[in-house]
């Protein structure tokens, strides 16, 4: 079990899984970082770090590319390109990555969520996603998703994000992942 007091998470404070996870962060004292840019509207007011234009054009990624990996089409607005310059910082940041949402048939998760799965995997970062569907933990394991019963957060510095539609099972998978990752 890791001592919270060493730990640090790294989000975007967005409603829904950030959200939840921030503020599950902060009861058990764990520091947090909520990566965010001008213009930007979080629910998270806690260890916010607004990135420059600089800073976010450090983690510029292709639209084409990010679609084309993606297997759907993303809007090509401003705001959208400098969201998933953020989730690249936040990935960057940890030394793994919890995500919630909804795995897809062509294995990546769901929306905009789904980019910060995709560079975790890039990144070869571990990997888990809640996939609230199916209401199961899900581990990246080089080409497929298994299935794993109870994980625990290992690494002191890890990366979360996730649906803003946060359903019940997955706020308890959060907590129940939170209880089994650190000491009191």
């Amino acid at each position: 079990m890791l001592n919270p007091a060493q730990c640090v998470l790294y989000s975007g404070g967005a409603a829904g899984t950030e959200q939840f996870f921030g503020a599950l962060a902060e009861s058990w004292g764990i520091e947090e970082v909520n990566y965010s840019f001008e213009g930007h509207q979080i629910d998270r007011s806690r260890g916010v770090r607004v990135l420059t234009t600089e800073e976010l054009g450090l983690k510029d990624v292709s639209l084409t590319y990010v679609s084309r990996l993606m297997n759907r089409e993303y809007t090509r607005a401003p705001l959208f390109r400098k969201v998933l310059q953020s989730i690249c910082w936040q990935v960057s940041s940890g030394d793994e990555v919890i995500v919630v949402g909804a795995i897809q048939p062509d294995n990546t998760v769901k929306g905009g969520t789904g980019w910060g799965a995709e560079f975790a995997k890039i990144c070869n970062k571990p990997l888990h996603v809640f996939d609230q569907p199916r209401s199961a933990w899900f581990f990246w394991d080089k080409d497929v998703w298994t299935e794993v019963e109870a994980p625990v957060i290992e690494h002191p510095h890890f990366a979360a994000t996730g649906t803003r539609f946060l359903e019940d099972n997955g706020r308890i998978a959060i907590q129940d992942l939170f209880a089994r990752s650190f000491k009191r």
